[in-house]
């Protein structure tokens, strides 16, 4: 057979794949959801007067202190909704703080209490072709007692979509990725999410999966059929598919990313589709260290807040790309914050390839937990933190809490929320560690609580803060026993140093606190310290840039008679123009010189890693082969989908649970640590 005719079969061979891959629905004319940005107005009260903004949009842009506490406003919104053959409308809010109760053409839609996780609420009465008038009622008055390391700002601080909805619609579905590197690389695709009905019959819907590999590679296809559902249940779905061609792995240094989408059909009918860009990859804790794809990760990088001079957490386009940028010119591999951040921003990240240690915000929140009731609210949260991250590869695990009690075994409550938070999160998203960040203090035994995590942040503030008589922390000195007894303690957790850092604001001696000088060398001797312990898994600087936290702060530098303002000033990179820290060559430096692994690619994994091989261009004639093939083809089409409509409909139904695949990872882990 010569070159040009085998070339002929493969081009013939791959337009029969495509024509088969499609979607026997695909044809449906649903709408593109649509931003609504523009056109916004706000006002103190419901009578006005009102002024024009855009959204995302933040209250007072300045952290004054007396406003600190938060107050109320009204946004309104005048919009046109399209028409959409389905006959209904959600609206989706990616961000509002902190509380939110939503309206639409006079009737109330809903509410929503956590400022920190998007929430859709279904738009009933929308009038498709017409005006229709969104008024929402912000409230960010503090809840007195709760801690937050932050900046109580308030505001519609994330973009607002209205998305097409059907009679049955999806609700937190991901498509989470699973490989096994053993001699060879396999992979597989999780669906997960719910099914919710509003139809007003029984019925039987069809979930649809289309992946297509990274620069026009295999695609991965499979529908099957739920189980029955009645008008207004909520049943789950749980698919595992195996990914079509040798798996391309996503990792920081090749972010590949599969395109996906998930379609929802009624019959012949296309009611919702969803699409995502996915990455396979994988992450663990083995050995007491933390590996990707089959390598020992060193992470080295910087945390960051939302917070922009003059607009808060609203960030727009170009903010999102500074802070990807500046990550990146610093050399990090990772980043971290204390609650889910912007989709744009994690967007960004997958495709960057740039890490990110995911975490809920439940911060110094012991006191609440103490009620079931607080419990079940703080659950609530990182539950809604999992669902929207999970789906995204540049995170790496999902840390379920901030500097709880050190001692959680003696607090039944607290620890009562980490069980449940560890397990929740687990099975939500099996595909990575589950985490918790606790306050490095010496002095505490060892607690069951944390032991059961398979990572630990550690937030480390030895020789900046002081501690208390029995858990003293003054000396940088200290630190190095105080990680080691960790060390041994947790030793088959992996430990990474998630926080750390020293405040700065003038020029002076290295000796003196809160120096340009003293802050670049805490940072150079911590960074030291993590280099030359083996067990660690990396470090990750408190923060990139500053930000603002509450009023008088003052950040543990303890000067008499200095006039303070509300700006933390631990970061890199100074608040107002971003100006560049001695601090920040301190980390560069040590931040690029830094491999990302300490161990070498196993053989397995290097083909996934490499780039698939290009197809040679045809020539004229078998370009003009090509057409009369695919002529035939189409002829045939119809034949075709009406088979491929039926083998479809006979596909898989999902297991009731999603513990399955999550059963499977663990043990597949423990077989691995045996080995």
């Amino acid at each position: 057979m010569t070159a040009s005719v085998r070339r002929l079969v493969l081009l013939i061979a791959a337009a029969a794949a495509l024509l088969a891959a499609a979607p026997a629905g695909a044809g449906a004319a649903l709408p593109e959801p649509v931003e609504l940005s523009r056109g916004w107005e706000v006002a103190r009260s419901a009578d006005g007067p009102w002024k024009r903004v855009t959204v995302p949009h933040v209250l007072e842009g300045r952290p004054h202190a007396d406003t600190f506490d938060g107050t109320t406003a009204w946004y309104r919104l005048r919009f046109r909704a399209p028409r959409n053959p389905e006959g209904g409308w959600a609206l989706r809010f990616e961000g509002v703080r902190r509380r939110a109760e939503v309206f639409l053409n006079g009737r109330r839609l809903g509410a929503n209490r956590d400022p920190y996780t998007p929430f859709t609420l279904a738009a009933r009465d929308v009038r498709e072709g017409a005006e229709n008038l969104l008024v929402v009622r912000v409230d960010n008055r503090r809840t007195p007692g709760w801690r937050e390391g932050w900046w109580n700002w308030g505001g519609i601080t994330r973009r607002v979509h209205l998305v097409p909805r059907g009679a049955v619609t999806l609700r937190g579905a991901g498509v989470l990725g699973d490989v096994d590197c053993d001699g060879t690389c396999r992979a597989w695709v999780v669906v997960d999410g719910w099914v919710e009905s509003n139809a007003p019959r029984p019925v039987r819907p069809v979930i649809a999966l289309r992946m297509r590999a990274p620069r026009g590679g295999p695609v991965t296809r499979r529908a099957f059929r739920m189980r029955t559902v009645k008008p207004g249940e909520t049943a789950r779905i749980h698919v595992r598919v195996p990914v079509a061609g040798d798996p391309q792995l996503w990792a920081p240094e090749r972010p590949q990313l599969y395109d996906a989408a998930i379609e929802l059909r009624l019959g012949r009918r296309v009611v919702e589709r969803q699409t995502d860009r996915v990455g396979l990859r994988t992450v663990e804790v083995r050995d007491g260290r933390l590996w990707l794809n089959g390598r020992r990760l060193t992470l080295r990088g910087a945390s960051i807040q939302e917070d922009v001079p003059g607009r808060g957490p609203a960030l727009t386009d170009a903010d999102v790309e500074r802070i990807v940028r500046e990550l990146r010119e610093v050399g990090a591999n990772v980043t971290r914050a204390h609650y889910l951040l912007d989709e744009r921003l994690l967007d960004r990240f997958d495709e960057e390839g740039i890490l990110v240690w995911s975490q809920a915000p439940v911060y110094h929140r012991d006191v609440q937990l103490r009620t079931a009731a607080g419990r079940e609210r703080e659950l609530a949260s990182v539950r809604r933190t999992v669902l929207e991250a999970r789906r995204h590869p540049s995170v790496i695990t999902h840390s379920v809490a901030n500097e709880l009690s050190p001692q959680p075994d003696a607090n039944g409550t607290t620890k009562a929320f980490l069980d449940a938070a560890r397990e929740m999160a687990g099975q939500l998203d099996p595909t990575v560690p589950v985490s918790v960040d606790i306050l490095g203090w010496p002095g505490f035994e060892r607690q069951r609580a944390y032991a059961a995590f398979e990572l630990l942040g550690v937030n480390s503030y030895f020789g900046w803060y002081q501690g208390d008589e029995n858990h003293f922390t003054g000396r940088l000195a200290d630190l190095e026993p105080f990680l080691r007894t960790l060390h041994d303690q947790y030793p088959r957790s992996a430990l990474v140093m998630t926080e750390f850092g020293a405040e700065s604001t003038m020029h002076g001696p290295a000796d003196v606190k809160e120096t340009y000088a003293f802050q670049a060398q805490y940072l150079k001797t911590n960074l030291e310290l993590v280099r030359r312990l083996p067990f660690l898994s990396g470090a990750i600087y408190w923060t990139l840039r500053e930000f603002a936290v509450k009023p008088d702060w003052d950040g543990g530098a303890e000067r008499d008679g200095v006039s303070r303002d509300a700006i933390h000033n631990k970061g890199l990179l100074t608040y107002t123009k971003g100006e560049r820290k001695p601090a920040w060559a301190v980390a560069r430096g040590d931040f690029t010189r830094t491999p990302l692994y300490s161990s070498p690619m196993p053989r397995a994994v290097a083909p996934s890693l490499a780039d698939p091989p290009r197809a040679e261009p045809a020539s004229n004639v078998t370009k003009g082969l090509v057409a009369l093939a695919l002529a035939v083809l189409l002829a045939f089409a119809g034949v075709l989908l009406w088979l491929a409509r039926d083998l479809l409909r006979a596909g898989r139904r999902p297991p009731s649970g999603g513990a399955g695949i999550a059963d499977e990872l663990s043990e597949r882990r423990r077989l691995r640590a045996a080995a």
